[in-house]
């Protein structure tokens, strides 16, 4: 088993593909594999069946059947990701198939011993992250662009739809990532007009970013994912239906524990934090910097690098240049906005959908989480990575907006 890891620290300028960055789709994983080799059929079986395993209650029976593959035969950066995902998924599966009150504290060796051996070759926890969820989690389903899942869990076309509109956003982001490039290369050369370019070109990606949110809409079911998906994306941190964590058999005698997926744990809001110089409370900062962690290794290198590069926003301020600091502050106002919308969004998909759930008002279909008989509520006011979830994104959206340069 190998990955392409490389340690060696090579000379700047900074270059997208030494931190495995697309010029293309940026950090989404370029046309991951949908398949892996024939050894690793088990596992695959199980992971296109996920949603009705879970629902019949027969998931658990059956990872305890699965044979325990070696992940020896797993060769490259595409085969270990795809190996991470369908992992990640079905370990989701396997802890949450009963809801939050039939939570299980270990996972079985023929699980949780390759799911470790598979983490530790990429650099990523062994549980779903933002990685997996989305970066890797696409495919083509037509030759006219249309896209999907490769592996699902509970929530039908409301899961698909979080997944596919989570990827339209991180796809938006792509020419902001490679105008932080072009910004920090043009401070050097002392290159103000080509400055100016790349800092509309990053608002607008930002702007994209916020248009592709908004579809969220349009293709998720509030009380699907409250009452369905949300549970599958919870972590073993800071959660009290978890306490304790989880043992990985086979691994360690002693609990482990992770948090759950978040938007935290996307690089494209880390990357344009750090180069517009935007400094979150100490709180949310920690929690933010522990986010990185759940990164593949390449994508928390980029956004450190930027950290250390020169400063913009010094740069800005020194240059006196009202056009360079109106683009500068284009762009803070963006993610304020990006931020603020992120807001509305988890309102109702969180809060409202919650109320909704106590009040009975949900659908019967949707109101139960897996198997519980009611929706979810160990995490109510928390996010699924384990942070109280309205005073951490008001605190960063309102210390993004402290970011402006004022006139």
């Amino acid at each position: 088993m190998q990955a392409s890891d490389d340690t060696e620290e090579p000379p700047l300028p900074l270059a997208l593909t030494r931190f495995q960055v697309s010029e293309e789709f940026g950090f989404l994983l370029p046309d991951p594999l949908t398949e892996l080799p024939a050894p690793y059929g088990p596992w695959m079986d199980i992971a296109h069946e996920l949603p009705q395993l879970i629902m019949s209650h027969q998931l658990r029976s059956c990872v305890h059947q699965m044979p325990q593959l070696s992940t020896q035969h797993l060769r490259g950066r595409e085969e270990l990701h795809l190996a991470h995902l369908v992992l990640s998924f079905i370990t989701m599966g396997y802890v949450w198939q009963e809801g939050e009150e039939g939570t299980v504290q270990v996972l079985p060796r023929n699980l949780a011993v390759p799911y470790w051996e598979v983490s530790q070759a990429l650099g990523l926890p062994p549980i779903l992250s933002h990685a997996d969820f989305v970066l890797a989690n696409w495919r083509r389903k037509d030759p006219n662009g249309n896209l999907d899942t490769i592996i699902t869990l509970p929530g039908g076309e409301s899961l698909r739809g979080f997944i596919l509109v989570t990827l339209l956003v991180e796809k938006a982001a792509v020419p902001g990532i490679k105008a932080i490039i072009q910004a920090l290369r043009a401070i050097l050369q002392r290159d103000e007009e080509t400055l100016h370019r790349a800092l509309e070109e990053l608002a607008g990606a930002i702007e994209a970013m916020s248009e592709a949110l908004r579809r969220m809409h349009d293709y998720v079911d509030p009380e699907v994912f409250y009452a369905v998906i949300r549970i599958f994306l919870s972590g073993w941190k800071d959660n009290p239906a978890m306490p304790h964590g989880l043992i990985y058999e086979g691994v360690s005698p002693e609990p482990m524990t992770y948090s759950g997926g978040s938007a935290a744990q996307s690089t494209v809001l880390h990357a344009f934090d750090e180069l517009l110089g935007v400094c979150h409370r100490e709180e949310s900062a920690a929690f933010l910097h522990r986010m990185r962690d759940y990164m593949p290794p390449p994508h928390r290198a980029f956004a450190e690098e930027i950290h250390r590069a020169v400063s913009l926003k010094q740069h800005v301020l020194s240059s006196g240049d009202a056009r360079l600091r109106a683009a500068f502050n284009r762009c803070v106002s963006a993610l304020t906005d990006f931020r603020s919308y992120h807001i509305t969004i988890v309102t109702k998909y969180i809060t409202i959908a919650a109320a909704k759930a106590k009040a009975g008002q949900a659908e019967p279909s949707a109101r139960a989480g897996p198997s519980s008989g009611k929706p979810p509520s160990a995490l109510e006011a928390k996010g699924t990575g384990g942070s109280h979830i309205f005073s951490f994104l008001k605190s960063i959206r309102d210390t993004t907006r402290e970011g402006m340069i004022s006139a």
